[in-house]
């Protein structure tokens, strides 16, 4: 499939449809928009590659979430009005970041790291690791010593990226232990917003009960109005499973223009 520039030519992405796109699908952490290909089929919507990934250069330096979100904003530009934001891993901590901006109507997140499980705190990386990148800074720990410690001891997402990519999912990492997603979801399913969480069964990584936790006391069903109107279940990924809660805004259906556009 042939991509389409976005933002100014800052972003690429795959078009799908024939009409104005209603979804904007952000894939997660070293994937990119063929993630989404059969998910999106038969619907008009955009699947992006986020900067560092795909067809996007690495940000110039590491980026926070935000910063991310700061760019793929533009790409509401070219949707309608009321858009579903689909955010899978990585890509639904950029989703969340979206969420305050008016025309984005309703989120679909997956397997997206927003907290940490309740009464629990994110893992610190072990002491050798601690001890040896303070001796790094101190300069006394040579750079390949210290790039052995952060093979042996890294995350395989950390291992595997260049020096600016992990400054980006170290910030992003900091931001999950610190609480910075929740508010902001939390808000925006307040402020009518619908939300509909789709988690695989397995997943050690991305806490579902952090973020239903910090969702507490809001609207929730087995099935809300954003599976009904925005057929939901086919805008995840292959492969994210279930189980699934959504959140439904409150008063009218907002994803009416979106299902209908």
């Amino acid at each position: 499939m042939a991509l389409s520039s976005f933002a100014g030519g800052r972003l690429w992405g795959a078009r799908q449809g024939t009409g104005r796109p209603w979804v904007l699908a952000l894939p997660g952490w070293g994937r990119d928009h063929n993630d989404f290909a059969s998910a999106l089929a038969g619907l008009d919507a955009v699947a992006l590659d986020l900067p560092g990934f795909g067809a996007v250069p690495e940000p110039p330096a590491p980026w926070s979430t935000a910063e991310y979100a700061e760019v793929v904003v533009a790409v509401l530009d070219d949707l309608c009005e009321r858009a579903v934001v689909v955010g899978h891993s990585f890509g639904g901590r950029v989703a969340v970041r979206l969420a305050s901006d008016p025309r984005v109507a309703a989120l679909v997140l997956t397997g997206a790291p927003l907290a940490p499980p309740p009464g629990r705190a994110l893992p610190r990386p072990p002491l050798a690791y601690r001890a040896g990148r303070m001796l790094h800074r101190a300069g006394l720990v040579g750079s390949d010593r210290m790039e052995r410690l952060r093979q042996k001891y890294g995350s395989d997402d950390y291992r595997c990226a260049r020096e600016v990519m992990r400054g980006v999912l170290v910030k992003a990492v900091k931001e999950t232990s610190e609480g910075a997603y929740m508010p902001a979801l939390r808000a925006f399913v307040e402020a009518g917003g619908a939300l509909e969480l789709v988690w695989g069964e397995h997943d050690r990584v991305a806490s579902l009960a952090g973020v239903t936790a910090g969702l507490q006391g809001l609207a929730g069903g087995a099935v809300g109005p954003l599976a009904r109107a925005a057929r939901a279940p086919a805008l995840v990924p292959t492969g994210a499973g279930a189980p699934r809660r959504s959140f439904a805004p409150k008063g009218p259906d907002r994803l009416s223009h979106a299902a209908t556009a």
